[in-house]
């Protein structure tokens, strides 16, 4: 099983501000915007707040509530009105889907989602960022990936319940692709299947990449399991030793990452790296909430 960490949702290139923490700890992956998309911020919610009034409030108005919004991945049922049928998917094309495909990713692997988020706070009937609180890359949810479908090649009657999501938008592309989410996953052989798609409901440590001493979100802390191991093919785009640090004396269990910059989705096998299944079954089986 491939696992890729694929980073998604709004940071200062996309959309222009990190994603919000809400004050009780619940986390937003905000959609990037998506001029084509013929779904509007206005039309989302989260729970009981307004996707579209927390974008003005968050990038001050940069982007407004009827503005177009790219809903991918797609992985909260009650966002919008769905149709039968309807189960979490993400969408992929150009170079990063040409990355997936050179890394031979299929079905029976696993999206691992991250993104850069930092606390909010409600002050006068408006949302903005807590003030001198970092930005940090979370994880914030995952999808095994039950079917792989090139877009182009659908027929016009298929897949009637995903027709809203942005890929169907985009024209003739060879390399756009539909990831739709499997049933459940198994990981380590464990006796009970866990989730196909899910989300990590509220922030939690153990969900943070970011290291607690760094000021900069792409420096990161991840179990040392990852760590490069020789004749084994390292994490993808982070082949270079120069970007690890490993077990570090201030971080036992752990390795030290700067990772790239560039890049949406990072891929590793971890048929060569089994400590991170170990490591991914525990974070799903324990702070995961299954994508409903």
């Amino acid at each position: 099983m491939r696992l890729i960490l694929s980073r998604k949702g709004f940071d200062s290139s996309a959309g222009g501000c990190p994603s919000p923490i809400f004050p009780d700890g619940s986390l937003y992956p905000l959609p990037i915007p998506d001029a084509r998309s013929g779904i509007q911020y206005g039309q989302l919610h989260f729970r009981d707040i307004p996707i579209g009034e927390l974008v003005q409030d968050l990038t001050r108005g940069r982007h407004t509530a009827t503005e177009g919004v790219h809903l991918d991945p797609d992985m909260y049922r009650d966002a919008l009105s769905r149709r039968r049928g309807w189960r979490p998917l993400l969408g992929q094309t150009g170079a990063a889907q040409g990355h997936l495909r050179r890394q031979g990713v299929d079905e029976g692997d696993l999206f691992l989602f991250f993104g850069l988020f930092r606390p909010v706070e409600m002050v006068g009937g408006h949302w903005r960022f807590v003030k001198q609180a970092p930005a940090r890359h979370v994880l914030w949810g995952w999808m095994g990936i039950g079917q792989v479908k090139a877009v182009d090649g659908l027929p016009m009657n298929a897949l009637p319940w995903a027709r809203y999501h942005p890929h169907f938008n985009i024209g003739a592309d060879p390399r756009n692709t539909l990831y739709i989410s499997s049933d459940e996953i198994d990981l380590c052989g464990r006796a009970a299947s866990l989730p196909g798609a899910g989300i990590f409901p509220r922030l939690e440590e153990r969900l943070v990449l970011t290291r607690p001493d760094s000021p900069r979100p792409s420096a990161w802390r991840l179990p040392d399991s990852f760590y490069p191991q020789p004749g084994r093919s390292p994490l993808s785009y982070h082949a270079n030793l120069w970007r690890w640090e490993q077990g570090p004396g201030d971080m036992p269990g752990f390795c030290k990452l700067q990772s790239a910059a560039r890049g949406q989705e990072f891929v590793l096998d971890m048929d060569q790296y089994p400590g991170v299944t170990a490591w991914l079954a525990r974070l799903l089986s324990d702070l995961g909430q299954p994508a409903r």
